[in-house]
């Protein structure tokens, strides 16, 4: 049965002190093409997803794009996001972050 209606997107909107803050308390794996969530209530398989971080490096700033969630599991709990689109900064940004922590 098709239908119409779109499933709207859940917001993941945070905001971190630091980049290692954002790594340790909230993202445990993160790469050019995705990041795994930490969280004690992950969303189902599926869910599209509107991402915005904003981390403190030397000024604030934000990563922000659409994920989709590919991934659940419960040890550690969390779900594993899939970057559909992320903002040209953004995939910057996560690539420099990367590269200073050593995972590019």
């Amino acid at each position: 049965m098709k239908t119409d209606r779109q499933e709207e997107r859940v917001t993941i909107n945070k905001e971190f002190d630091s980049f290692d803050q954002f790594i340790q308390e909230y993202v445990t794996n993160i790469s050019r093409t995705g990041a795994f969530i930490k969280t004690d209530t992950p969303l189902p398989i599926g869910t599209e997803v509107n991402l915005r971080f904003s981390v403190i490096m030397d000024d604030i700033e934000t990563i922000e794009g659409i994920g989709k969630v590919v991934r659940v599991d419960t040890n550690p709990p969390g779900m594993g996001v899939v970057f559909l689109k992320l903002a040209s900064y953004s995939e910057k940004l996560i690539q420099k972050l990367l590269i200073q922590h050593g995972k590019l």
